[in-house]
């Protein structure tokens, strides 16, 4: 972005070019874009002062929402069906052996916190990083079939094969990984566009859910259960041996998806745009894509497909974070901190334990309502 914006102010003739480029853009894609000239009229000195109040603008921003998360995260490790003071949950992570508390806090709130926090950093990686470079807030991998997938293999998986733990994991995520390959497959002509590849998605994954629903017509009472506890999106039977490869999985693809940022960045503005900067359309579309399923299918087969994390976190990082760079980052912030919130609700501020999934699902359905009519609005007012 950087590089791009460098190019722009060294080439003040480009003018007249640069304001087509932009009235060529649709309004909704305007909230993912940095402006490169916010004021025509502007000078370099101002572009610059303006260029350093957004970063001082987004590190705040960034480092206020690092505390919330961590603040939310200590207090699943303190507060439960009973309350550990915070020294003592020190010493037990500190790892001296405390009565009671080392098996509630070490082996109970900690590997379920861990894995909240790494399952929705994956989720709302992998989310904004397809819905910026579908350019649409409803290209979430929970949208377009992904997760239907993963679901799908599972249920079959758990139903017809009779396996469970590990195995039903790696299914699902050879599935996710196979159904998004798939999804590219059936879009692709002369490349990929982002309209074609949702509208593929979303046929696939309501094809999906027909199977799923058919498997689940002929489960056996005693893996139905399993089934639909799975379908749901749950964090009860986690242990802290899947921590360290969903956190492997996260520092890995998210690390990639990091790399690939700012030609992400400057994908949001087009094709011929980014073409025309060097950037090779394919392979870093393949990258992002491979990356995002990746991580998403990952927490899906650990948490199972958790409604609507993926969904959410970029649309209010993107509103958060407006206009100061990437939303990767903040997006995986939230989705950690949508999935401990959310989790700690269903456990202990309703009047019975429900899943993570149930919770995320009411938070996150009004939400798509909403951005379904302001789409609709949009697309009627344009």
């Amino acid at each position: 972005m950087t590089a791009f914006s460098s190019r722009r102010s060294s080439q003040p003739e480009d003018e007249t070019a640069q304001q087509v480029t932009h009235a060529s853009l649709d309004d909704s894609h305007r909230p993912y874009l940095t402006p490169l000239r916010p004021r025509a009229h502007c000078g370099h000195r101002e572009m610059r002062a303006l260029r350093k109040s957004r970063q001082d603008a987004r590190r705040r921003k960034s480092w206020c929402l690092f505390a919330v998360l961590v603040t939310a995260f200590s207090l699943t490790l303190v507060q439960g069906q009973s309350f550990i003071s915070p020294l003592t949950v020190l010493r037990v992570l500190w790892g001296e052996p405390v009565a009671g508390a080392s098996f509630i806090v070490g082996e109970l709130r900690l590997p379920r916190a861990l894995v909240a926090v790494l399952a929705g950093g994956c989720f709302g990686l992998g989310g904004a990083a397809f819905q910026s470079l579908l350019r649409n807030p409803l290209a979430s991998p929970d949208i377009i079939g992904i997760s239907a997938g993963a679901s799908a293999a599972a249920v079959f998986a758990i139903v017809m094969l009779s396996l469970s733990g590990t195995a039903v994991s790696v299914i699902a995520v050879l599935a996710a990984l196979g159904v998004a390959g798939l999804i590219y497959a059936l879009s692709w002509r002369n490349g990929v566009a982002g309209a074609r590849l949702i509208l593929v998605g979303i046929g696939l994954g309501a094809m999906l859910q027909s199977i799923t629903a058919y498997v689940l017509t002929q489960a056996p009472s005693w893996s139905l259960q399993e089934a639909l506890r799975w379908m749901t999106g749950s964090l009860n039977s986690v242990t802290m041996s899947q921590v360290v490869p969903l956190g492997s999985v996260f520092g890995l693809l998210g690390g990639i998806l990091l790399l690939l940022s700012r030609n992400l960045e400057v994908l949001r503005m087009g094709d011929d745009m980014a073409s025309g900067l060097g950037v090779r359309l394919s392979m870093t579309r393949l990258g992002i894509i491979i990356s995002a399923v990746g991580l998403v299918a990952c927490a899906t087969a650990i948490a199972g497909p958790v409604a609507f994390v993926a969904f959410l976190s970029g649309p209010v990082a993107t509103r958060l974070f407006h206009h100061q760079g990437s939303v990767l980052v903040p997006a995986a912030m939230i989705g950690a901190l949508l999935m401990l919130v959310a989790d700690f609700i269903g456990q202990f501020l309703l009047p019975a334990r429900y899943p993570v999934g149930v919770v995320t699902g009411v938070l996150g359905a009004p939400f798509l309502l909403y951005l379904v009519i302001r789409e609709n609005q949009r697309g009627a007012s344009s």
